[in-house]
């Protein structure tokens, strides 16, 4: 499904799916600004077109790093990597993938575990529905 769906469409769904899930680090840690900057630096490729490996690279690596920094926490830790992998789109469209499942994992480990299915399930809807929003808007 990824080879048939346009780059810069497939990397704005994953930085969407990781900017959605983003609170989840934000509200805990407040001052590191790497997730968000991540997901900044893929839009600006987006917008622009203008890349440079370098930037892309450090923003992924910066927000796997605050990853690392909470591994603790399940929730956030999932929340910088999805912004670590929708940024890493803009070189290798699939990793938009990788952020869209960092983006349900952070749902699944969100809710109770009895309810981790279900809003797995409505996330993953979400991300198919919007998906197809977005690739018709960019038809």
């Amino acid at each position: 499904m990824a080879k048939k769906i346009n780059h810069k469409t497939l990397a704005t769904w994953g930085l969407d799916c990781a900017e959605r899930v983003l609170p989840y680090f934000e509200s805990k840690y407040t001052r590191d600004k790497r997730p968000k900057a991540a997901i900044e630096a893929g839009r600006e490729w987006v917008r622009t077109g203008v890349f440079s490996m370098a930037v892309i690279r450090k923003a992924s690596l910066d927000s796997h790093a605050a990853a690392r920094d909470v591994m603790a926490d399940d929730v956030a830790r999932s929340a910088a990597r999805a912004a670590g992998q929708a940024v890493a789109a803009a070189h290798v469209p699939a990793h938009a993938l990788a952020a869209a499942a960092s983006a349900a994992t952070v749902i699944r480990d969100s809710v109770d575990s009895v309810k981790a299915d279900a809003a797995v399930t409505k996330e993953r809807a979400w991300q198919l529905k919007h998906l197809i929003k977005i690739r018709k808007r960019n038809k």
